[in-house]
């Protein structure tokens, strides 16, 4: 009994790397197709607000395409990426980690801004974190933090 359990956890770790791996391969490439139309935007953020920290950011997506967490190579779908007081220079990379990676899907969260003026944008991420082709994104907003 003890030997089957531990050939079945040992089936499970290797298809888990398998998986990992092979999800890992195609990072370079960046032409995760968009759906034609497909728009991102801020909910509750528009041009020129004053905002208090922390705000509570609320991400849209229009209809033609869906939320998927990274990783999770599902037709049709991305996950929302925030940039902070910076530009995204090349389409075809992974987006850095000093962008805010909402990798589980989610579709809000709690921004902490020091007080000052500040552009942000969003830009939906395939499920290895390279923007679709097109790319989908909003504009660059510029908020004010009181």
């Amino acid at each position: 009994m003890l030997k089957s359990s531990f050939k079945i956890q040992k089936s499970i770790f290797l298809c888990f790397i398998l998986i990992f791996s092979f999800s890992t391969v195609s990072v370079f490439g960046g032409e995760t197709p968009s759906v034609p139309g497909t728009r991102v935007y801020f909910i509750n953020l528009i041009e020129g607000q004053k905002i208090k920290s922390p705000y509570l950011v609320q991400l849209g997506l229009t209809s033609e395409m869906g939320i998927a967490p990274a990783l999770a190579d599902w037709p049709d779908t991305g996950h929302h990426h925030l940039v902070i007081d910076s530009t995204i220079t090349n389409m075809n990379k992974s987006i850095s980690n000093k962008h805010i990676h909402l990798h589980k899907g989610q579709t809000e969260i709690s921004l902490k801004l020091p007080a000052g003026k500040h552009t942000i944008q969003l830009i939906l991420g395939d499920y290895s974190h390279i923007p679709h082709d097109p790319p989908v994104m909003s504009e660059v907003i510029n908020i004010t933090v009181e």
